[in-house]
Protein backbone atom coordinates (compact mmCIF):
# COMPACT_ATOMS: atom_id res chain seq x y z
CA UNK A 1 0.00 0.00 0.00
CA UNK A 2 1.39 3.53 -1.26
CA UNK A 3 2.36 6.23 1.48
CA UNK A 4 -0.35 9.07 1.89
CA UNK A 5 0.60 12.14 0.32
CA UNK A 6 2.49 15.01 2.15
CA UNK A 7 -0.38 17.59 3.14
CA UNK A 8 2.61 19.82 4.30
CA UNK A 9 3.38 22.66 2.32
CA UNK A 10 7.20 21.99 1.70
CA UNK A 11 9.77 23.96 0.51
CA UNK A 12 9.54 21.86 -2.87
CA UNK A 13 6.21 21.48 -4.08
CA UNK A 14 7.88 18.80 -6.49
CA UNK A 15 9.96 16.63 -4.22
CA UNK A 16 9.00 15.46 -0.42
CA UNK A 17 12.26 15.93 2.00
CA UNK A 18 12.76 12.18 4.41
CA UNK A 19 11.34 12.47 7.65
CA UNK A 20 14.02 13.04 10.63
CA UNK A 21 12.92 10.74 13.33
CA UNK A 22 15.47 11.28 15.47
CA UNK A 23 19.19 12.76 16.75
CA UNK A 24 22.28 12.14 18.60
CA UNK A 25 25.02 14.74 18.98
CA UNK A 26 26.06 15.62 15.75
CA UNK A 27 23.57 13.52 13.92
CA UNK A 28 20.35 13.14 12.88
CA UNK A 29 18.49 9.95 12.18
CA UNK A 30 16.17 9.86 8.86
CA UNK A 31 13.25 7.24 9.03
CA UNK A 32 15.13 4.86 6.77
CA UNK A 33 18.16 5.05 9.70
CA UNK A 34 20.47 6.67 7.95
CA UNK A 35 22.84 9.00 10.01
CA UNK A 36 23.57 12.00 8.48
CA UNK A 37 26.48 14.25 9.53
CA UNK A 38 24.64 17.57 10.65
CA UNK A 39 27.61 19.69 9.33
CA UNK A 40 26.03 22.86 9.14
CA UNK A 41 23.94 22.73 11.94
CA UNK A 42 20.99 22.81 9.66
CA UNK A 43 20.87 26.74 8.98
CA UNK A 44 23.71 27.26 11.07
CA UNK A 45 20.89 26.94 14.34
CA UNK A 46 22.34 23.92 15.94
CA UNK A 47 24.93 24.33 18.13
CA UNK A 48 25.17 22.19 20.62
CA UNK A 49 23.78 19.34 18.23
CA UNK A 50 20.54 17.26 19.02
CA UNK A 51 19.04 15.80 22.00
CA UNK A 52 21.61 17.56 24.30
CA UNK A 53 20.88 16.10 27.70
CA UNK A 54 20.61 19.38 29.76
CA UNK A 55 18.71 21.16 27.94
CA UNK A 56 16.20 18.49 27.09
CA UNK A 57 16.08 18.04 31.70
CA UNK A 58 15.40 22.02 31.26
CA UNK A 59 12.55 21.79 28.91
CA UNK A 60 10.95 18.75 30.57
CA UNK A 61 10.60 20.97 33.73
CA UNK A 62 10.05 24.21 32.84
CA UNK A 63 7.03 21.93 30.87
CA UNK A 64 6.53 20.69 34.72
CA UNK A 65 5.56 24.28 35.85
CA UNK A 66 4.19 26.50 32.68
CA UNK A 67 4.27 25.99 29.27
CA UNK A 68 2.72 29.53 28.48
CA UNK A 69 1.22 32.77 29.96
CA UNK A 70 0.71 35.69 28.05
CA UNK A 71 2.87 38.48 28.26
CA UNK A 72 0.12 41.52 28.81
CA UNK A 73 0.06 39.52 32.56
CA UNK A 74 3.00 37.52 33.45
CA UNK A 75 6.86 37.56 33.13
CA UNK A 76 7.99 34.29 33.38
CA UNK A 77 11.01 32.90 35.57
CA UNK A 78 12.43 31.61 32.67
CA UNK A 79 12.20 34.80 30.55
CA UNK A 80 13.98 36.84 33.19
CA UNK A 81 16.74 34.62 33.51
CA UNK A 82 17.39 34.39 29.97
CA UNK A 83 17.15 38.50 29.39
CA UNK A 84 19.70 38.60 32.18
CA UNK A 85 21.83 36.06 31.01
CA UNK A 86 21.67 37.80 27.67
CA UNK A 87 22.42 41.77 28.61
CA UNK A 88 22.23 41.84 32.57
CA UNK A 89 26.64 42.83 32.21
CA UNK A 90 25.08 45.42 29.41
CA UNK A 91 27.39 44.48 26.79
CA UNK A 92 28.55 47.60 24.78
CA UNK A 93 25.40 49.13 26.39
CA UNK A 94 22.78 46.86 25.10
CA UNK A 95 20.32 46.28 28.54
CA UNK A 96 17.18 45.25 27.43
CA UNK A 97 16.24 42.02 25.71
CA UNK A 98 12.73 41.64 23.75
CA UNK A 99 11.95 38.07 22.78
CA UNK A 100 10.49 36.49 20.03
CA UNK A 101 9.97 33.67 17.94
CA UNK A 102 12.66 34.10 15.96
CA UNK A 103 15.08 36.01 13.75
CA UNK A 104 12.48 37.65 11.04
CA UNK A 105 10.00 39.04 13.94
CA UNK A 106 13.45 40.47 15.95
CA UNK A 107 14.92 42.57 12.98
CA UNK A 108 10.67 43.77 12.53
CA UNK A 109 11.09 44.63 16.34
CA UNK A 110 13.83 46.67 15.39
CA UNK A 111 12.86 48.04 12.72
CA UNK A 112 9.97 49.74 14.82
CA UNK A 113 12.23 50.76 17.88
CA UNK A 114 14.64 52.58 15.61
CA UNK A 115 11.20 54.31 14.42
CA UNK A 116 9.74 54.91 17.88
CA UNK A 117 12.73 56.22 19.62
CA UNK A 118 13.00 58.78 16.92
CA UNK A 119 9.16 59.65 17.21
CA UNK A 120 9.54 59.83 20.78
CA UNK A 121 13.01 62.48 19.98
CA UNK A 122 10.57 64.36 18.46
CA UNK A 123 12.55 63.90 14.96
CA UNK A 124 9.60 61.93 13.06
CA UNK A 125 10.89 62.92 9.89
CA UNK A 126 13.84 59.86 10.48
CA UNK A 127 11.57 57.27 8.60
CA UNK A 128 14.53 56.41 5.91
CA UNK A 129 16.20 52.36 6.67
CA UNK A 130 20.35 51.92 4.48
CA UNK A 131 21.35 48.35 4.23
CA UNK A 132 23.39 46.26 1.90
CA UNK A 133 22.83 44.65 -1.16
CA UNK A 134 23.89 40.81 -0.79
CA UNK A 135 22.49 40.85 2.74
CA UNK A 136 19.91 39.33 4.28
CA UNK A 137 17.54 40.16 6.99
CA UNK A 138 14.35 37.92 7.33
CA UNK A 139 11.11 36.84 5.25
CA UNK A 140 8.71 38.92 6.23
CA UNK A 141 7.94 41.93 4.20
CA UNK A 142 9.77 44.88 6.50
CA UNK A 143 13.12 42.22 7.00
CA UNK A 144 12.73 41.24 3.33
CA UNK A 145 12.37 44.93 2.27
CA UNK A 146 15.71 45.64 4.50
CA UNK A 147 17.62 43.04 3.08
CA UNK A 148 19.52 42.52 -0.09
CA UNK A 149 18.70 39.33 -1.59
CA UNK A 150 17.55 39.83 -5.07
CA UNK A 151 15.73 36.39 -5.74
CA UNK A 152 14.17 36.84 -2.53
CA UNK A 153 13.04 40.09 -3.11
CA UNK A 154 11.76 40.26 -6.60
CA UNK A 155 8.11 38.35 -6.64
CA UNK A 156 7.49 41.00 -3.72
CA UNK A 157 9.29 43.97 -4.97
CA UNK A 158 5.33 45.93 -5.03
CA UNK A 159 4.81 45.34 -1.70
CA UNK A 160 8.08 46.53 -0.29
CA UNK A 161 8.67 49.48 1.62
CA UNK A 162 10.77 52.31 -0.17
CA UNK A 163 11.88 53.30 3.21
CA UNK A 164 14.88 51.22 2.80
CA UNK A 165 17.61 51.79 0.09
CA UNK A 166 20.85 49.44 -0.22
CA UNK A 167 24.49 50.15 -1.01
CA UNK A 168 27.24 48.20 -1.57
CA UNK A 169 28.15 44.94 0.67
CA UNK A 170 31.99 44.77 2.10
CA UNK A 171 32.54 41.83 0.09
CA UNK A 172 35.90 41.87 -0.74
CA UNK A 173 35.90 38.91 -3.71
CA UNK A 174 34.15 40.46 -5.89
CA UNK A 175 33.46 44.26 -4.88
CA UNK A 176 37.31 45.20 -4.03
CA UNK A 177 39.11 45.93 -7.29
CA UNK A 178 42.33 44.61 -8.18
CA UNK A 179 44.55 47.85 -7.09
CA UNK A 180 42.92 48.66 -4.02
CA UNK A 181 43.85 47.89 -0.70
CA UNK A 182 41.74 47.17 2.08
CA UNK A 183 41.95 50.29 3.34
CA UNK A 184 41.55 51.70 0.09
CA UNK A 185 38.35 49.29 -0.10
CA UNK A 186 37.17 50.85 3.22
CA UNK A 187 37.69 54.40 2.42
CA UNK A 188 35.24 53.48 -0.84
CA UNK A 189 32.29 51.90 1.21
CA UNK A 190 32.47 54.58 3.83
CA UNK A 191 32.44 57.74 1.26
CA UNK A 192 29.61 55.12 -0.90
CA UNK A 193 27.56 55.05 2.58
CA UNK A 194 28.14 58.89 2.97
CA UNK A 195 26.96 59.36 -0.02
CA UNK A 196 23.88 57.94 0.59
CA UNK A 197 22.96 59.58 3.54
CA UNK A 198 23.37 62.70 1.60
CA UNK A 199 21.24 61.57 -0.96
CA UNK A 200 18.36 60.33 1.39
CA UNK A 201 18.94 63.71 3.33
CA UNK A 202 20.86 62.68 6.80
CA UNK A 203 17.66 63.81 9.13
CA UNK A 204 15.60 61.54 7.84
CA UNK A 205 17.97 58.68 8.06
CA UNK A 206 16.65 56.12 11.00
CA UNK A 207 19.46 54.14 10.50
CA UNK A 208 22.00 51.06 9.06
CA UNK A 209 21.45 47.70 9.05
CA UNK A 210 24.17 45.54 8.96
CA UNK A 211 25.18 41.56 9.58
CA UNK A 212 28.54 41.62 10.79
CA UNK A 213 29.57 38.68 8.93
CA UNK A 214 26.90 38.33 5.98
CA UNK A 215 25.45 34.76 6.14
CA UNK A 216 23.91 32.63 3.70
CA UNK A 217 22.83 34.89 0.93
CA UNK A 218 26.44 35.45 0.28
CA UNK A 219 28.12 32.92 2.12
CA UNK A 220 29.94 33.53 5.49
CA UNK A 221 31.46 37.14 4.53
CA UNK A 222 33.46 39.20 7.09
CA UNK A 223 34.14 42.26 6.00
CA UNK A 224 37.52 44.08 6.14
CA UNK A 225 39.27 45.42 8.60
CA UNK A 226 38.12 48.76 9.63
CA UNK A 227 35.20 48.85 7.82
CA UNK A 228 32.64 48.72 11.07
CA UNK A 229 34.58 51.51 12.64
CA UNK A 230 33.93 53.70 9.54
CA UNK A 231 30.43 52.67 9.88
CA UNK A 232 30.03 53.56 13.03
CA UNK A 233 31.45 56.81 12.83
CA UNK A 234 28.97 58.15 9.92
CA UNK A 235 26.18 56.48 11.98
CA UNK A 236 26.94 58.87 15.03
CA UNK A 237 28.20 61.50 12.94
CA UNK A 238 24.35 61.70 11.25
CA UNK A 239 22.69 60.81 14.82
CA UNK A 240 21.61 57.65 13.15
CA UNK A 241 21.31 54.00 14.61
CA UNK A 242 23.47 51.08 13.95
CA UNK A 243 21.60 47.68 14.00
CA UNK A 244 23.33 44.76 13.37
CA UNK A 245 22.05 41.63 12.44
CA UNK A 246 23.66 38.78 14.37
CA UNK A 247 20.91 36.03 13.71
CA UNK A 248 23.02 33.83 12.03
CA UNK A 249 26.42 34.75 13.12
CA UNK A 250 25.95 35.34 16.80
CA UNK A 251 25.84 34.16 19.69
CA UNK A 252 29.32 32.50 19.85
CA UNK A 253 29.25 31.82 16.34
CA UNK A 254 32.18 33.41 15.01
CA UNK A 255 34.20 32.58 18.48
CA UNK A 256 33.06 35.23 20.28
CA UNK A 257 29.35 35.79 22.14
CA UNK A 258 28.83 38.72 19.69
CA UNK A 259 30.49 39.00 16.47
CA UNK A 260 30.98 43.11 16.82
CA UNK A 261 33.26 42.07 19.58
CA UNK A 262 35.86 41.41 17.03
CA UNK A 263 35.08 45.12 14.89
CA UNK A 264 36.12 47.48 17.92
CA UNK A 265 32.39 48.88 18.12
CA UNK A 266 29.27 48.54 19.66
CA UNK A 267 25.78 48.44 17.92
CA UNK A 268 22.66 50.51 19.60
CA UNK A 269 20.29 47.52 18.58
CA UNK A 270 21.00 43.92 18.45
CA UNK A 271 19.17 41.03 16.53
CA UNK A 272 19.82 37.49 18.31
CA UNK A 273 18.65 33.96 17.41
CA UNK A 274 19.77 30.87 15.73
CA UNK A 275 22.34 29.91 18.37
CA UNK A 276 20.11 31.79 20.84
CA UNK A 277 18.10 28.42 21.51
CA UNK A 278 20.26 25.82 19.35
CA UNK A 279 16.98 24.68 17.63
CA UNK A 280 15.26 23.22 21.04
CA UNK A 281 12.48 25.76 20.50
CA UNK A 282 11.46 28.96 17.93
CA UNK A 283 13.16 31.78 19.93
CA UNK A 284 14.96 35.25 18.90
CA UNK A 285 15.61 38.54 21.07
CA UNK A 286 16.02 41.80 19.75
CA UNK A 287 18.46 43.64 22.47
CA UNK A 288 18.80 47.70 22.57
CA UNK A 289 21.17 50.35 24.61
CA UNK A 290 19.83 51.73 27.76
CA UNK A 291 19.37 55.04 26.20
CA UNK A 292 16.44 54.15 23.48
CA UNK A 293 14.47 52.46 25.99
CA UNK A 294 14.96 55.04 28.63
CA UNK A 295 13.92 57.81 25.69
CA UNK A 296 10.73 55.26 25.08
CA UNK A 297 10.30 55.17 29.37
CA UNK A 298 10.43 58.75 30.06
CA UNK A 299 8.00 59.06 26.71
CA UNK A 300 5.04 57.36 25.80
CA UNK A 301 6.42 54.36 28.55
CA UNK A 302 5.29 51.34 25.77
CA UNK A 303 7.15 49.85 22.64
CA UNK A 304 4.15 49.73 20.73
CA UNK A 305 4.57 46.48 19.27
CA UNK A 306 3.67 42.80 20.09
CA UNK A 307 3.39 38.90 19.39
CA UNK A 308 1.23 36.38 20.77
CA UNK A 309 4.19 34.49 21.65
CA UNK A 310 6.63 36.80 23.24
CA UNK A 311 8.82 35.66 25.61
CA UNK A 312 7.60 32.23 25.43
CA UNK A 313 8.49 30.41 28.97
CA UNK A 314 9.28 26.86 27.27
CA UNK A 315 11.49 28.57 24.43
CA UNK A 316 13.36 30.73 26.95
CA UNK A 317 13.84 28.11 29.17
CA UNK A 318 15.74 26.15 26.55
CA UNK A 319 17.48 28.58 25.11
CA UNK A 320 18.83 29.47 28.88
CA UNK A 321 20.38 26.35 29.23
CA UNK A 322 21.88 26.28 25.74
CA UNK A 323 23.64 29.41 26.80
CA UNK A 324 24.54 27.55 30.54
CA UNK A 325 26.03 25.05 28.35
CA UNK A 326 28.25 27.28 25.94
CA UNK A 327 29.34 29.32 28.98
CA UNK A 328 29.85 26.23 31.56
CA UNK A 329 31.46 23.94 29.21
CA UNK A 330 33.61 26.78 27.79
CA UNK A 331 32.28 26.35 24.13
CA UNK A 332 33.47 29.55 22.68
CA UNK A 333 37.19 28.30 23.02
CA UNK A 334 36.12 24.89 21.56
CA UNK A 335 34.76 27.20 18.60
CA UNK A 336 37.61 29.05 17.75
CA UNK A 337 40.38 25.86 18.00
CA UNK A 338 37.48 24.30 15.74
CA UNK A 339 37.28 26.73 13.99
CA UNK A 340 41.02 27.18 13.00
CA UNK A 341 40.96 23.62 12.00
CA UNK A 342 37.96 23.97 10.17
CA UNK A 343 39.89 27.18 7.91
CA UNK A 344 42.84 24.57 7.57
CA UNK A 345 41.35 21.78 6.67
CA UNK A 346 39.35 23.54 3.84
CA UNK A 347 42.17 25.47 2.69
CA UNK A 348 44.35 21.66 2.14
CA UNK A 349 41.46 20.31 0.22
CA UNK A 350 40.43 23.59 -1.55
CA UNK A 351 42.92 25.92 -1.65
CA UNK A 352 44.36 24.87 -5.35
CA UNK A 353 40.85 23.26 -6.66
CA UNK A 354 40.24 24.76 -10.08
CA UNK A 355 36.39 25.67 -9.37
CA UNK A 356 37.25 27.02 -5.40
CA UNK A 357 37.18 31.12 -5.82
CA UNK A 358 37.28 32.33 -2.75
CA UNK A 359 37.21 30.09 1.30
CA UNK A 360 36.19 32.51 4.01
CA UNK A 361 34.73 32.72 7.22
CA UNK A 362 35.00 32.97 10.80
CA UNK A 363 34.84 30.86 14.08
CA UNK A 364 32.35 27.87 12.90
CA UNK A 365 31.37 30.20 10.19
CA UNK A 366 33.01 28.89 6.35
CA UNK A 367 32.10 29.03 2.93
CA UNK A 368 34.01 27.93 -0.38
CA UNK A 369 32.38 29.71 -3.41
CA UNK A 370 32.29 27.59 -6.78
CA UNK A 371 33.93 29.65 -9.87
CA UNK A 372 33.65 28.41 -13.65
CA UNK A 373 36.99 30.53 -13.82
CA UNK A 374 39.35 31.34 -10.80
CA UNK A 375 41.34 33.42 -12.90
CA UNK A 376 38.05 35.39 -13.63
CA UNK A 377 36.37 34.69 -10.46
CA UNK A 378 33.41 34.04 -12.73
CA UNK A 379 30.35 31.76 -11.53
CA UNK A 380 28.56 28.40 -13.38
CA UNK A 381 25.68 29.06 -15.18
CA UNK A 382 22.94 29.35 -12.94
CA UNK A 383 21.14 27.00 -15.15
CA UNK A 384 23.52 24.15 -13.60
CA UNK A 385 21.81 24.72 -10.40
CA UNK A 386 25.26 23.33 -9.02
CA UNK A 387 24.93 24.42 -5.45
CA UNK A 388 21.94 21.80 -5.15
CA UNK A 389 23.13 19.40 -7.00
CA UNK A 390 26.24 19.54 -4.71
CA UNK A 391 23.77 19.47 -1.45
CA UNK A 392 22.00 16.59 -3.06
CA UNK A 393 25.43 14.53 -3.30
CA UNK A 394 26.48 15.53 -0.02
CA UNK A 395 23.20 14.24 1.34
CA UNK A 396 23.69 11.14 -0.28
CA UNK A 397 26.90 11.08 1.42
CA UNK A 398 25.61 11.45 4.80
CA UNK A 399 26.66 14.94 4.90
CA UNK A 400 24.33 17.35 5.70
CA UNK A 401 25.73 21.42 4.78
CA UNK A 402 23.67 24.43 3.51
CA UNK A 403 24.21 25.51 -0.17
CA UNK A 404 23.21 28.34 -1.56
CA UNK A 405 23.09 30.37 -5.11
CA UNK A 406 22.89 33.57 -6.00
CA UNK A 407 26.29 34.67 -4.36
CA UNK A 408 27.38 37.37 -6.67
CA UNK A 409 24.58 39.17 -7.38
CA UNK A 410 21.22 37.27 -6.24
CA UNK A 411 20.90 35.22 -9.60
CA UNK A 412 24.43 34.00 -10.34
CA UNK A 413 26.97 32.57 -8.14
CA UNK A 414 27.30 29.04 -6.30
CA UNK A 415 28.63 28.66 -2.64
CA UNK A 416 28.36 25.97 0.37
CA UNK A 417 28.44 27.06 4.10
CA UNK A 418 29.46 24.66 6.96
CA UNK A 419 28.19 25.60 10.23
CA UNK A 420 29.43 22.92 12.65
CA UNK A 421 27.73 22.68 15.50
CA UNK A 422 30.15 24.09 18.83
CA UNK A 423 30.72 20.23 20.14
CA UNK A 424 32.29 19.20 17.35
CA UNK A 425 35.28 16.75 17.42
CA UNK A 426 38.46 17.09 15.69
CA UNK A 427 37.41 13.65 13.85
CA UNK A 428 33.88 15.33 13.35
CA UNK A 429 35.53 18.58 10.66
CA UNK A 430 37.97 16.11 9.08
CA UNK A 431 34.75 13.83 8.11
CA UNK A 432 32.69 17.21 7.75
CA UNK A 433 35.44 17.98 4.71
CA UNK A 434 36.23 14.76 3.41
CA UNK A 435 32.68 14.27 2.72
CA UNK A 436 32.55 17.65 1.25
CA UNK A 437 35.38 17.50 -1.08
CA UNK A 438 34.21 14.01 -2.41
CA UNK A 439 30.25 15.97 -3.24
CA UNK A 440 31.76 18.80 -5.06
CA UNK A 441 34.23 16.68 -7.08
CA UNK A 442 31.38 14.05 -8.33
CA UNK A 443 29.05 16.75 -9.32
CA UNK A 444 31.79 18.87 -11.04
CA UNK A 445 33.14 15.75 -12.66
CA UNK A 446 29.47 15.44 -14.03
CA UNK A 447 29.23 18.82 -14.74
CA UNK A 448 32.00 18.99 -17.15
CA UNK A 449 31.92 15.93 -18.65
Amino acid sequence: MSARPSRVLHRSLRETPPRAIGGDGMYLIAEDGRRVLDGSGGAAVSCLGHQHPRVIDAMTKQLSRLAYAHTAFFSSEPAEALADALVGQEPGGLAYAYLVSGGSEAIEASIKLARQYFIERGEEQRHHFIARRQSYHGNTLGALAAGGNAWRREPYAPLLSTAFSHVTPAFAYHEKRDDETDAAFVARLAAELEAEFQRCGPETVAAFIAEPVVGATAGCVPAPEGYFRAVREICDRHGALLILDEVMCGMGRTGTMHAWEQEGIAPDIQTVAKGLGGGYQPIGAMLANRRIIDCIRDGSGAFQHGHTYLAHPMACAAAFAVQEVIREENLLDRVKARGKQLEQRLTERFGNHRHVGDIRGRGLLWAIELVADRAKRAPFDPALKLHQKIKAAAFANGLGCYPGGGTVDGRSGDHVLLAPPYIASPEDIDVIVDKLGTAVDDVLSSVNQ
